[in-house]
């Protein structure tokens, strides 16, 4: 609404960070089911956005940001950013060993509780970024429950490229097109079974690793397992 792209991606991304904080003090902390700590986050963002953005409802964008263009190839750079840190880079060993074996991680003296609300932090910026993204190039103006789901996806996305970031490049690529050819053939192809391909194919990535899940597709040890210092 301000027309200042960067300065709404950055509130975003401070607004994703503080939910993720949350979060992270609920799991990491409290040492509470991360999966069902998400959901109610997600919940609570569903219910919070319906009343705060209830005002804005319908609001035209007064012109199509453009400067916004350069988040994609933005994004595949910081794909290839973070899979150097995570691979090559000190904290990236630290960062996996946490998400393998935190017990193994605080024998080596890491602050695993501290790695883990940095890591979650960090996801939650980027999420608010890309939320905010999406409310302003996927929709022509603010509606409650504008997204559709579509962050969920990225569940199953994470599961697909194995947790690399270089492999979630292609991943991505792949769900966009899916998404943009819900949208392309529609012409010639009633939409609803169109907007239920990109689901469909979550859904089938999910079956898939839960059934023939190889040790590549399968996530991080301790990806989900509160830690308590001293367990083995």
């Amino acid at each position: 609404m301000t027309g200042h792209p960067g300065l709404g991606l950055l509130v975003a991304a401070v607004i994703g960070g503080m939910a993720a904080l949350l979060h992270a003090f609920v799991s990491v902390t409290l040492r509470a089911n991360q999966f069902v700590s998400g959901l109610a986050l997600s919940m609570l963002g569903l219910g919070l956005a319906g009343l705060l953005g209830r005002g804005w409802e319908g609001f035209p964008l007064s012109n199509p940001l453009p400067e916004l263009s350069i988040l994609p190839p933005l994004g595949v750079l910081l794909a290839v950013a973070l899979w150097a840190l995570l691979y090559h880079t000190r904290w990236g060993i630290i960062l996996r060993t946490v998400g393998e074996s935190p017990a193994a991680a605080d024998a080596m003296g890491i602050d695993v509780a501290l790695v883990r609300y940095l890591a979650v932090v960090f996801g939650g910026m980027l999420a608010g970024v890309a939320g905010g993204f999406l409310s302003v190039a996927y929709r022509p103006s603010w509606t409650e429950g504008m997204t559709g789901g579509i962050g969920w996806i990225v569940v199953a996305l994470a599961i697909f490229a194995s947790w690399d970031p270089l492999r979630a490049i292609g991943a991505a690529l792949l769900f966009g097109t899916l998404f943009h050819l819900s949208f392309r053939l529609q012409a010639w192809i009633p939409p609803e079974p169109l907007q239920m391909m990109p689901f469909a194919f979550t859904i089938l990535v999910l079956a898939i690793a839960a059934r023939w899940g190889a040790r590549a597709w399968q996530a991080p040890a301790a990806l989900g397992l509160p830690y308590l210092r001293g367990e083995r």
